[in-house]
């Protein structure tokens, strides 16, 4: 048994969709998340700099004796989380987009892929892609620029919103997909919008439940998890912003939301 907490961190608040998953599995754990939204976001900076926000976001969470961290920015996952596991001893969990589950649901073999310009040009896609079990599967790309900021604005439900939800998958609904893969972790906080437009013919795949058994899986395996008795304690912090946050956090009055610097 362990109560060390469960390390998050993410460019904002996006990776809470993750951290609500393991949250829901895992309701006895502390958890401390941290949201780098100085920066945010990620999606759109050099590998360089997602490697060295990532080490400095690593760091913070290790000076709090974390027990696992759970890298949640899509971003971060596909181009940090090799340099990361050579230099850091922690176990990490990474988020990748969920290319193999959609390939094998798909009856048009065509997918959707929205993610961030990070994800989509990384290494890592490339593996992914390769992992489908049959090759004939089309994988339909696109950057949703701007949603991450719509998202830490809290403006999920503005006329912008809809316009670029619309500018983005319309094209995809043209090519006939019939799986959606959310490549960023802020991007299920706008499902309801999707889901709007998409209709009843394109399934939507959030990845959030599998990374909560994952890590669910790793703790089990290393004995770490925290006992049924231990009251937990929900810390998050931000270095720019806590407005958001205090919204998508308003059902978890338990909540410790901190503004620090970092």
């Amino acid at each position: 048994m362990s109560s060390k907490p469960i390390g998050f961190f993410d460019s904002g608040v996006g990776g809470l969709s993750i951290w609500m998953a393991v949250q829901k599995l895992l309701p006895n754990e502390n958890t401390l998340y941290l949201a780098d939204n100085k920066n945010a976001p990620y999606g759109d900076k050099s590998k360089e700099e997602i490697i060295f926000l990532s080490e400095k976001n690593t760091e913070f969470l290790l000076e709090h004796n974390v027990k696992l961290i759970v890298v949640a920015c899509n971003t971060a996952s596909t181009n940090a989380i090799p340099h990361l596991r050579q230099k850091y001893k922690v176990p990490f969990i990474r988020i990748q987009p969920a290319i193999k589950p959609a390939g094998l649901l798909s009856k048009t073999k065509k997918i959707g892929l929205l993610a961030t310009a990070g994800t989509l040009k990384s290494e890592m896609l490339d593996l992914l892609k390769k992992q489908i079990p049959t090759q004939d599967i089309d994988i339909i790309g696109r950057y949703g620029q701007g949603l991450v900021e719509i998202v830490e604005n809290m403006e999920m439900e503005s006329e912008e919103s809809k316009f670029l939800l619309t500018q983005y998958l319309k094209p995809m609904m043209e090519k006939e997909i019939d799986q959606l893969v959310l490549g960023c972790t802020h991007y299920p906080f706008l499902k309801k919008q999707m889901e709007a437009i998409l209709g009843d013919k394109v399934n939507i795949i959030d990845p959030s439940p599998a990374i909560a058994k994952q890590v669910k899986r790793v703790l089990e395996s290393k004995g770490a998890l925290a006992g049924s008795n231990n009251y937990p304690e929900y810390v998050f912090m931000a270095n720019k912003s806590v407005k958001a946050m205090r919204k998508l956090l308003e059902n978890f009055p338990s909540a410790k939301i901190l503004l620090e610097k970092f």
